[in-house]
């Protein structure tokens, strides 16, 4: 068995300008010879210099700015609430549509052109959005690389980062208008534990085998066992430790594991840090009686290298760890 590993131009245009002037041996030069982007023919105004043409700015009431701001925050708000409620599974594509959502949100606020007694608070809103945008865009590498696993450390980094207080700090500056878009309570880093051997979930165990596990690791674990297409025990199990799971049924089971830092119950991941691993052997239990004894199978799986080791652990994705 190997131990689990974490794998983790520029552009030049140039623009060519030229002009030609022909004069006639004849006729004197007057002035020097001049060049622009533009060769136009003709007396006409330059496009522009009407003050007619020049479109007018219109502020917007403010019905009207409350109205925008509402349109915005509603998506924003929902985006960053769904975010926070998701565990590792889908974690990418559910930051990559919250990015989206805020961007085009933000775009829009962008162009407003708010009453002129909120014009400062209004953009001061729109670069706090901005900015946590960016962090949240910037989190998906750490997201595919699995330093971070959930949606809530998600925005703990962001919090962190100084990105998230920002808006809620501009949001309620513009007082009288919907501007609250962090709806959700964002905590600091954390390291949560369970106890070893704590069941997360398990089947009833009226079986006569056990199921060793030692985890070597210097991260905790939680250990996965499933039989035929159903999850049917979760275990806890602490770095440098192992437990026993007593009791097992008769059949034959698929093992996995992920390890990780901070176990989140709510998400039923690890915040950071987090790998997923399946056992890469089956493991049968079966009990077998004769009128004279009965006689049954042990193991012991250990979950990270050892010496002599026979089973290589198998790499998947965060989808395919059953949750």
């Amino acid at each position: 068995m190997t131990a689990p590993r974490l794998i983790s131009c520029a552009v030049v245009t140039t623009m060519a300008l030229s002009a030609c002037t022909t004069v006639s041996s004849n006729d004197p030069v007057v002035g020097g010879p001049t060049a622009g982007g533009v060769v136009g023919e003709g007396t006409g105004p330059v496009v522009g210099s009407d003050p007619a043409t020049v479109p007018t700015v219109v502020e917007l009431t403010a019905d009207a700015y409350r109205a925008e701001l509402n349109k915005a925050r509603g998506p924003i708000r929902d985006a960053i609430r769904k975010l926070n409620d998701t565990g590792g599974k889908g974690l990418g594509e559910r930051l990559e549509r919250t990015v989206s959502t805020m961007e085009s949100a933000v775009s829009g606020l962008e162009a407003l052109v708010p009453p002129s007694d909120v014009k400062v608070q209004h953009g001061n809103y729109v670069g706090a959005l901005r900015s946590l945008t960016s962090a949240l865009s910037d989190a998906k590498e750490d997201v595919e690389a699995q330093d971070v696993c959930t949606g809530p450390a998600v925005l703990t980094g962001a919090d962190e980062s100084g990105r998230l207080s920002p808006v809620r700090d501009s949001g309620r500056a513009l007082v009288g208008y919907p501007a609250d878009v962090v709806s959700v309570k964002v905590s600091g880093e954390r390291s949560r534990r369970l106890g070893n051997g704590s069941y997360i979930s398990s089947e009833s165990r009226p079986g006569r085998a056990y199921l060793e596990l030692k985890n070597g690791n210097n991260r905790d674990a939680v250990v996965v066992l499933t039989r035929g297409k159903k999850k049917v025990i979760s275990v806890y199990v602490r770095k440098k430790s192992s437990f026993k799971i007593k009791g097992v049924r008769d059949g034959t089971y698929k093992v996995y594991y992920t390890l990780g830092v901070d176990w989140d119950s709510r998400a039923r991941a690890f915040s950071r840090s987090c790998t997923f691993e399946q056992f890469g052997k089956s493991v049968r239990f079966r009990t077998t009686r004769t009128w004279s004894q009965i006689r049954w199978t042990n193991w012991t799986l250990t979950l990270n290298a050892v010496v002599g080791g026979t089973v290589r652990p198998k790499h998947i994705k965060p989808s395919e760890f059953p949750s």
